[in-house]
């Protein structure tokens, strides 16, 4: 493993039974990088994104987060992690600030820290007034926001996102796009994002990795994987290397089907025609 790459993947590999769910994945991304992991439903992004957060183990390989080995020291990995996910547990019974001060008590911030920080994001996230509501009564927007709080409340070094602005508005997911942009920028923090929003990887990841059945593709900046395939934008570049040809077969089945279709009323129509005559 090396120190000088934020996180560093060799043959990563997660098998469900008899499902390779992420095969051999090798990754190094540097630090103060954004990178977007790319693919179809079941590639492989979330099972790799919880691994790579010592959430759920690996079958083989293996990998360094921060500079720690995901099999020895992943207690240290979660520690500098911060992880939102795809689908995010809150307990509903809980205000947005009990909850909030749960997880930084997880991180053994201090309490003065953790209400700092806490006032910080409510405001940030235009959360303030609703912080002593239970969970229960907020809309899915608003659970993510408050998921996007605990995310960041540890301050940390390295930050996951699967599909970070799922559930948001616009003006809510465009905040939340330029606080990435920001964090990576001005913060210098490692994001690890996983989206189906092409537009919003083509702007915001210096690196850009496209998965398909669990295997790495190709891996490049957005305008290398553009130009590599020779697309006019990330969209066109996704659909040909995930297999736009499927798309292609399929309206092409269905052209062919439409002129089939029409060539059998003509001689249906022909026949009709016929048979008025004779009479």
């Amino acid at each position: 493993m090396t120190e000088s790459y934020a996180i560093v993947t060799n043959d990563l590999t997660k098998n469900f039974g008899s499902v390779r769910a992420v095969n051999k994945l090798n990754l190094k991304i540097p630090y103060g990088k954004t990178y977007g992991l790319l693919g179809p439903n079941g590639a492989g992004k979330t099972t790799t994104i919880r691994m790579l957060n010592a959430i759920i183990s690996n079958t083989s390989g293996n990998a360094s987060v921060g500079g720690y080995d995901l099999l020895t020291q992943n207690e240290d990995i979660r520690r500098i992690c911060g992880f939102l996910p795809e689908s995010p547990g809150l307990y509903s019974k809980l205000t947005a600030k009990e909850f909030l001060e749960f997880i930084g008590e997880l991180y053994y911030l201090p309490k003065d820290v953790i209400s700092a920080r806490i006032d910080e994001l409510l405001e940030l996230f235009d959360l303030e007034g609703r912080e002593n509501d239970l969970l229960e009564g907020y809309s899915r927007g608003m659970k993510q926001k408050v998921c996007l709080c605990a995310a960041l409340i540890q301050d940390p070094e390295i930050i996951f996102l699967d599909e970070p602005t799922s559930n948001l508005d616009p003006a809510a997911a465009r905040m939340v796009k330029n606080l990435i942009s920001e964090l990576a920028k001005k913060a210098d923090k490692t994001i690890f994002i996983c989206t189906h929003l092409l537009d919003s990887a083509e702007r915001l990841c210096d690196i850009i990795g496209i998965i398909v059945d669990g295997k790495l593709e190709i891996e490049g900046t957005p305008q290398d994987i553009i130009e590599s395939v020779g697309a006019k934008n990330l969209e066109e570049a996704y659909l040909k290397i995930t297999g736009a040809s499927h798309l292609d077969d399929l309206l092409a089945w269905r052209e062919e089907n439409s002129i089939k279709h029409e060539v059998k009323n003509k001689k249906q129509r022909k026949k009709k025609r016929k048979n008025k005559d004779s009479r």
